[in-house]
């Protein structure tokens, strides 16, 4: 029996020594220590006031909570920039013909796409430039504007920034 157990603990000594370091939040090991993220300035066509202060905010938020990286301004070891460039609502499903010969839109989509540079003075193998896109459909009958938008945008931005993060750091 007791050399059932000794297998046993060596089997398990084994089959753990070949897993690396993990955390909950899917990154590996980080060797980095710090991390900036530069002022997503908004390009785009449409120009929604405020929402590359939100993102920028919104980026930087993500990687502190799911990482133990330090936030710098300047001289980072990873470096998120880039520019928001498309922010644009379009019509996805019409309504039927009313009595006025009408048709209207049943159902609208906001779509926001941020294109992204990161890079890694610890590995350069890792830099990448890439546009990251999501989108919020609302109804057609109202308009993207108060508790409405700010819906809208966060639940864009949480996707976009966890894609962010999955792409430069989780390796997903």
């Amino acid at each position: 029996m007791k050399k059932i157990y000794s297998l046993f603990a060596l089997m398990s000594l084994f089959m753990l020594s070949g897993c690396s370091v993990y955390n909950f939040t899917g990154t590996g090991k980080i060797d980095a220590k710090t991390f900036q993220v530069n002022f997503f300035q908004n390009n785009a066509d449409l120009i929604e006031p405020g929402i590359d202060r939100q993102f920028t905010l919104a980026l930087q938020d993500l990687i502190q909570n799911q990482t133990n990286l330090n936030l710098v301004s300047n001289s980072g070891d990873l470096v998120y920039e880039g520019e928001i460039v498309d922010y644009r609502t379009t019509p996805m499903t019409a309504t039927a013909v009313t009595s006025g010969g009408d048709v209207g839109a049943a159902q609208n989509r906001l779509t926001i796409r941020v294109q992204v540079r990161f890079t890694n003075k610890k590995k350069e193998t890792d830099d990448f430039e890439k546009s990251f896109e999501f989108y919020y459909d609302y109804p057609g009958a109202t308009l993207p504007t108060g508790a409405i938008l700010n819906t809208a945008i966060q639940t864009i931005f949480e996707r976009i920034t966890q894609d962010i993060f999955n792409e430069s750091l989780a390796k997903w």
